[in-house]
């Protein structure tokens, strides 16, 4: 059981890196997730190294239904499977979702 949490948690992980890179390639989308963010240019190395960063990602992703549709179509995935990717790095379980 324990290895399907960690398969879980690292395929979160993974969707989370990928929103991430969806929303720095573009500058607009990039610069609209600092400002509401709070987070820097200077600072986002450093914050990417924060627990709750990548959960913050995936917060800031499907509070706008137009990035996560775009992130989604451009990714493969499923919208609601952003959510579930969210559930699991705040410690639920991808199959609760």
């Amino acid at each position: 059981m324990k290895h399907g949490l960690a398969m879980a948690q690292e395929a979160a992980e993974m969707l989370a890196v990928q929103a991430f890179t969806f929303i720095a390639a573009d500058s607009e989308r990039l610069g609209r997730f600092l400002a509401e963010t709070g987070v820097g240019p200077a600072e986002i190395r450093a914050a990417s190294r924060e627990a709750g960063f990548l959960a913050g990602v995936l917060d800031y992703l499907a509070a706008d239904e137009a990035l996560l549709t775009g992130f989604a179509k451009e990714a493969g995935f499923d919208p609601f499977d952003v959510a579930k990717a969210r559930l699991v790095l705040g410690g639920g379980s991808w199959e609760d979702a």
